[in-house]
C-alpha cells in the first residue's frame, strides 16, 4: 500500500508536468541535417518541438544504459567465474564428505 502511494505521489506530478511540457512546446520546428542547405526538404524533418526533446531523451537513456552495461561487464565476468568456482568447491566438498562417510563405515565400532 505504501509503495502504491509513493508511486502515485511521484508519477502523478511527473505526468502532469510532462503533459504541460508537451502542450507548451507543440510548435512545429524543422530539424535540418544539411548544414550547407538548411532549406533542403530531403534532409530535414518537421515535428512538434517536444517530439525532438523526447527522442533526444530516449536516445540519451539508451546510450547511458549501454555504457553502464559495458562498464559493468568486468563485474559480471567475475561473478560468473566465482560462481563456477563455488560449484567446483561444493562438488569437491561433497566428494570428500562421501569419502569420509565410506571410511567411517569401514572403521570398527567400539
Amino acid at each position: 500500500m505504501a509503495k502504491k502511494i509513493t508511486n502515485l505521489l511521484i508519477f502523478l506530478p511527473l505526468g502532469i508536468i510532462l503533459i504541460i511540457f508537451c502542450v507548451a512546446n507543440r510548435q512545429v520546428v524543422t530539424l535540418a541535417f544539411n548544414p550547407f542547405r538548411p532549406d533542403d526538404q530531403v534532409l530535414s524533418l518537421s515535428a512538434p518541438f517536444f517530439v525532438f526533446l523526447f527522442i533526444t531523451l530516449i536516445i540519451g537513456m539508451l546510450v547511458g544504459s549501454a555504457a553502464t552495461w559495458l562498464n559493468q561487464g568486468k563485474y559480471r565476468k567475475r561473478a560468473r567465474t566465482e560462481a563456477k568456482a563455488a560449484v567446483r568447491w561444493q562438488a569437491e566438498a561433497g566428494r570428500h564428505k562421501t569419502h569420509a562417510e565410506e571410511i567411517a563405515g569401514h572403521l570398527p565400532s567400539r
